[in-house]
């Protein structure tokens, strides 16, 4: 397999491979560190969401926090970092819920689901913040009004319309 491209955040391989059949055939692999899809709950059992600009459509989107783990991180530390990163808050309880493959026709990257709750502001001296190309609006709702916005198509992550499924 030989790097066809290698960015910050995947690379994407490009050769040919043996399937179980016996048969050669070419394919495009991306390569993607595993990542987090965070659950935050307040105290009150609402949900908090995040809005953020998605180069890709190049719109803004409600959706639940997410993001890679660090070499060497696991993936509860993640879970902890991307959640007061995002959205200002540290869980104090974590609890990881299931992982799946959003994309194996091409791409090996692995989301884990976490459900956080006892958030808290975290201590003055965290140096956790937003990536630098992050401008992240928050907002905490009702699970049931975070549904409707993905039954209205307010909410097209489909990270996030499958998480509400868990909770």
């Amino acid at each position: 397999m030989t790097v066809a491209y290698k960015g910050r955040v995947f690379s994407v391989e490009i050769g040919t491979r043996t399937f179980p059949n016996g048969t050669e055939h070419e394919v495009a692999i991306v390569r993607h560190r595993p990542s987090v899809v965070l659950i935050p709950m307040a105290d009150d059992g609402r949900l908090v969401l995040i809005k953020q600009y998605r180069p890709a459509l190049g719109r803004e989107l409600w959706e639940l926090p997410a993001g890679s783990l660090a070499a060497g991180e696991t993936p509860e530390d993640a879970a902890r970092r991307e959640c007061e990163e995002e959205t200002g808050l540290r869980p104090w309880r974590v609890e990881r819920l299931r992982s799946l493959y959003p994309t194996p026709g091409y791409c090996d990257e692995e989301m884990i689901f976490f459900l956080l709750w006892d958030l808290r502001t975290p201590p003055a001296d965290s140096t956790l913040a937003p990536d630098e190309d992050e401008d992240i609006e928050t907002r905490t709702l009702p699970v049931t009004e975070a549904r409707r916005m993905v039954e209205q198509g307010e909410i097209v992550d489909l990270k996030t319309a499958y998480a509400l499924t868990l909770i």
